[in-house]
């Protein structure tokens, strides 16, 4: 019985490359690997008013809450490095609110094998916090507040393309 054609080619396609195959397997293997050991980490923002009802004319605190895994860390608000990005907390509110500057909290100085240097860094459960302020005249019921948080994750070995994430805070006004 004569092979098909389809035999053919492959027993053509397969014999030359034999010899490597273990070796083109072991390396997509260490390729896969290598990639999910440095998958950037799933990084959590949200945001809270506290009270979410208010009057005219007060002002609420509010906090914006990044969680990041364990295992990994984002650069502070004022790295000690030029190059490296800082994470920033830009706060959107309609027309007439005025929201009040972000309070960053403090930094951890860590060591890491890319740098020579300390580096300064958020780890874990990262508040920030600002103030928002209905003035006495404002003519709506409720307000969207927009978060937007720019943050470079990195592990130890590696940084990750930088990101935005964005989260909406809802105020509702009496």
């Amino acid at each position: 019985m004569k092979p098909s054609i389809s035999r053919l080619t492959i027993t053509r396609f397969l014999l030359p490359i034999l010899p490597i195959l273990p070796i083109l397997i072991a390396t997509g293997m260490y390729a896969v690997a290598i990639t999910t050991v440095n998958a950037q980490p799933n990084i959590s923002i949200n945001g809270n008013i506290s009270p979410a009802k208010t009057g005219r004319g007060r002002t609420v605190k509010a906090t914006v809450v990044i969680d990041i895994p364990h295992g990994y860390h984002v650069h502070s608000n004022r790295p000690l490095e030029k190059f490296l990005i800082a994470t920033k907390l830009d706060v959107e509110a309609p027309k007439g609110i005025r929201v009040g500057p972000v309070t960053y909290p403090r930094a951890l100085l860590r060591n890491f094998k890319f740098s020579k240097n300390r580096v300064a860094v958020y780890e874990g459960r990262v508040v920030m916090r600002f103030n928002v302020t209905v003035p006495p005249d404002f003519a709506g019921g409720s307000a969207e507040i927009k978060a937007k948080v720019r943050l470079q994750s990195c592990n130890d070995e590696v940084c990750f393309p930088p990101q935005t994430k964005e989260t909406k805070l809802w105020l509702t006004v009496q």
